[in-house]
């Protein structure tokens, strides 16, 4: 812990709201880093993931969540028990939603429970830049107005990075004294492997259709920094993904491994990017048949 400055303050904030609503675009945009995957797939996050942001003497620490949905599977139950862990003991709350639907049962569940402590919710109404209508957007104000009694309502677009500075000056209005937990320098807790893995699954993600996604984990196995002849730093990083089912091992790969290929090259151009360094990067796929219904498996891939 740093130490505390006599007017250093601190916002610890949960982002929580239904899938696809842009949690995690939000939280990488405020941060200033690419930390948390990205996807149009439903449970992109699938574990709570620490951002921090130090601006002169505020350090906000953000905390992703996945989004709200019916658990199906045991790794389902630990990503909602991830999402109500979040939500108790923060500051304040960020409920993410998106403007171009109407309000789920699950955001109304979700609502429902900070009627039961006194932590401070903003409401943040994403994809502005999707209505058609603008004025459309007052009656979704209205509606969910009606649920809770917000301390503000900010309409943003997170793709064009609008309406980011209200949210940024209502977390500063209700920063609290305290010291930072964080070094200032430092924008994440995850582990240099995870961050890594997380690369490969968004890529794995966007490259894929619907049936596979979700049955798909990724470990890092094996990481190695070393110069070659003309003494340019290298990493070596070798990665497993994990699916379901045999058939599933095929699609990844593709016809003549384009596939597998193709997501090496996107994660690879984003892991030099990222770590600043030159990657060779190889990818290997195994199957774990039902992994998301086993407790050993789960936490094996870090998810539990």
């Amino acid at each position: 812990m740093n130490k505390k400055n006599a007017n250093s303050k601190n916002a610890f904030v949960t982002i929580v709201g239904r899938a696809n609503a842009g949690k995690s675009s939000l939280l990488n945009a405020l941060v200033g880093e690419k930390i948390a995957a990205v996807s149009d797939k439903p449970q992109t996050t699938r574990t709570k993931i620490t951002g921090v942001l130090t601006k002169g003497e505020t350090q906000f620490v953000f905390i992703d969540t996945p989004g709200m949905h019916k658990a199906k599977n045991k790794l389902s139950e630990h990503m909602l028990n991830a999402v109500n862990e979040s939500v108790a003991g923060v500051d304040l709350i960020i409920l993410m939603a998106d403007c171009t639907k109407k309000i789920s049962e699950n955001e109304r569940e979700l609502v429902k429970g900070f009627k039961t402590g006194k932590t401070k919710v903003i409401l943040v109404l994403n994809k502005i830049d999707l209505l058609e209508n603008k004025e459309d957007l007052i009656a979704v104000i209205a509606e969910y107005s009606k649920l809770f009694d917000f301390i503000d309502i900010v309409p943003v677009s997170v793709l064009e990075k609008d309406g980011l500075d209200i949210i940024m000056e209502d977390l500063e209005k209700n920063a609290v004294e305290g010291p930072h937990y964080f070094p200032d320098d430092k924008f994440t807790d995850q582990p240099e492997k995870v961050i890594m893995a997380e690369i490969i699954r968004e890529k794995a993600l966007n490259n894929l259709n619907d049936e596979v996604p979700h049955g798909i984990a990724v470990t890092i196995e094996h990481l190695n920094e070393r110069e070659n002849r003309n003494g340019e730093a290298i990493l070596d990083v070798t990665a497993t993904i994990y699916c379901e089912r045999e058939s599933h091992k095929g699609i990844l790969i593709g016809k003549g491994g384009s596939m597998l290929r193709k997501i090496g090259q996107e994660a690879r151009a984003d892991l030099e990017d990222f770590f600043q360094i030159k990657v060779n990067l190889q990818c290997w796929v195994k199957v774990k048949e039902g992994w998301r219904n086993r407790e050993g498996m789960i936490k094996n891939f870090g998810l539990e």
